[in-house]
């Protein structure tokens, strides 16, 4: 069985919709099991208990969140022990053009320093999942084959 983690923060609804697509997906691939927790609700130690780990945020100033970044912060206690673990990221703004990449690589950037494996996509969004504004019809098929994509690599990993 692999466990997933789809952790966000999400002032207007618009980032909580999106990790609300990815783990229906994620949950719907036998053999997965996914907790969707808003940030404020998980701890460094809950980081330890899964297979995979999706994070995401909303663009402020080209960056993530900060609720998001002290999560990542505080894991530092547990550098090393994340080793391994399947990592992803996904963010919303508010205009094109307005920080989702950006936001992205630096919360994979935080993902590797970890030692995880970021599942990038070769085709459609590269880096993980994005929309501008509140996430339309092509928004949520991209966070539900992300989903789904980061469930089966957890299977493969760690079935």
């Amino acid at each position: 069985m692999a466990e997933i983690l789809v952790t966000y923060f999400s002032q207007t609804g618009n980032t909580e919709s999106m990790a609300e697509c990815i783990a229906e997906a994620a949950d719907e691939i036998e053999g997965v099991t996914v907790q969707l927790r808003p940030v404020d609700e998980v701890t460094p130690d809950d980081l330890l208990d899964f297979n995979g780990i999706v994070m995401g945020s909303p663009v402020y100033y080209g960056t993530m969140a900060a609720p998001l970044k002290e999560l990542i912060d505080a894991s530092v206690k547990h550098h090393g022990r994340l080793e391994g673990k399947v990592g992803g990221a996904f963010s919303s703004s508010g205009v094109v053009g307005g920080g989702n990449e950006t936001t992205l690589l630096g919360i994979i950037g935080c993902l590797l320093v970890h030692g995880m494996i970021v599942k990038g996509e070769s085709s459609g969004p590269h880096y993980g999942p994005t929309c501008q504004g509140s996430p339309n019809d092509e928004a949520q098929e991209h966070c539900a084959a992300y989903g789904r994509d980061i469930a089966e690599l957890c299977l493969k990993l760690f079935g």
